[in-house]
């Protein structure tokens, strides 16, 4: 069984990305959609994250929270975009890196931005500062919120270690390791998203059904901006997935959305039959039901994905991922927008996310090579 970090049977590369003006337009519109709608899920969702549903009903009413409450003028994001945000630097870094002709393992520049990312949180680094403290991103003070950020997160990257699928440093499958792969779907640069989705989960969460969910979410991610059909790209990224050892519960998960999304309308009920999104596959199985049960709908997606007794911010995240990818910016609507924490920089790492093959050297500053 195939579980080698270095294959790839995904071939993909920036030639599949040469369109029209029109159609360049509308995969950028995607790719911010992708980010701008993960973090907006992740705000609708963090109010009610830990709440049971009895609760988050007799707190907002029949239909549940349906607008992230304003917090000094701001939608807030948590540990869920922040640590998005810093995969999508990493990738940008590990591009960049590839096209200067330099050798580049694409996991361990991406383990340097979640040590950035550790910085922000008040934590102590495990290896000098000054190997890892440098590029624009540390520059926004709105990441230094600590947000509720994930024990093994936080505990995994202190240690020192760098896990890897062979290298496994705990056997944690939390949605911690899934939530965050997101960008690794979106840079076309990337030729083989699942493996690298999967190896980018590993630093930090050791099971299987943790990595697996990663990369089948990544992988998902790409075939969605390639132009599949949601039910088209979980079919693809499905025959990746039962490629690698380790593949029952996330395979398992994903039948379990797939056959829902078809059969049950939706429901908290129905969300909840799949789990309460604490460990990845679950999360993943939740975010892909809401999507297919709201295929041209952003907002009843996230909705959908938010309210429910379980890790609702991890949960609507990734929907919005998913909805944003597709949908393309213009389904949010402009007022959540204009209150969301953090949209310039996210933003500006959308943009590059499809840029950063071009090597050019005023980007040296922005994205050292590390």
């Amino acid at each position: 069984m195939r579980e080698k970090e270095g294959d790839n049977p995904h071939h993909s590369d920036a030639e599949m990305y040469q369109r029209s003006d029109a159609d360049r337009t509308f995969e950028q519109s995607r790719v911010a959609g992708c980010l701008l709608g993960g973090a907006i899920g992740d705000a609708l969702g963090a109010p009610v994250e830990f709440r049971p549903w009895s609760d988050i009903e007799e707190l907002y009413g029949p239909e549940g929270i349906t607008e992230p409450p304003l917090v000094d003028g701001m939608y807030r994001v948590t540990d869920d975009t922040q640590m998005t945000m810093f995969t999508a630097e990493g990738v940008i870094r590990a591009v960049r890196r590839a096209r200067q002709n330099r050798n580049c393992d694409y996991a361990s520049v991406i383990y340097h931005a979640y040590l950035r990312w550790l910085h922000t949180q008040g934590e102590e680094l495990p290896v000098a500062p000054e190997l890892v403290l440098d590029g624009w991103l540390l520059g926004s003070r709105d990441l230094y919120h600590r947000r509720s950020p994930g024990s093994t997160c936080l505990s995994a990257l202190a240690s020192g270690e760098m896990g890897s699928m062979r290298n496994r440093i705990n056997d944690s499958k939390g949605s911690g390791g899934v939530m965050r792969v997101a960008p690794i779907g979106l840079a076309p640069a990337v030729p083989d998203p699942f493996n690298l989705g999967a190896q980018a989960a590993a630093i930090s969460h050791g099971h299987p059904s943790c990595y697996l969910a990663a990369g089948a979410f990544a992988a998902i991610i790409r075939f969605v901006m390639e132009g599949a059909h949601l039910e088209q790209a979980i079919a693809r990224a499905l025959r990746i997935l039962e490629s690698y050892e380790g593949h029952d519960e996330v395979t398992s998960a994903i039948a379990s959305a797939t056959w829902l999304a078809e059969r049950a309308k939706p429901s908290v009920q129905s969300v909840e039959s799949l789990g309460q999104g604490w460990v990845a596959e679950e999360a993943l199985a939740i975010a892909l039901y809401c999507s297919l049960a709201y295929p041209d709908d952003f907002l009843s997606a996230v909705r959908l994905a938010a309210n429910h007794s379980g890790d609702s911010d991890s949960t609507a995240a990734m929907t919005g991922n998913l909805m944003g990818a597709r949908m393309g910016v213009g389904a949010i609507p402009g007022q959540w927008l204009a209150h969301l924490e953090l949209r310039d920089e996210i933003q500006i790492l959308a943009s590059d996310l499809l840029a950063c093959a071009d090597v050019a050297d005023d980007w040296h500053a922005r994205y050292p090579p590390h």
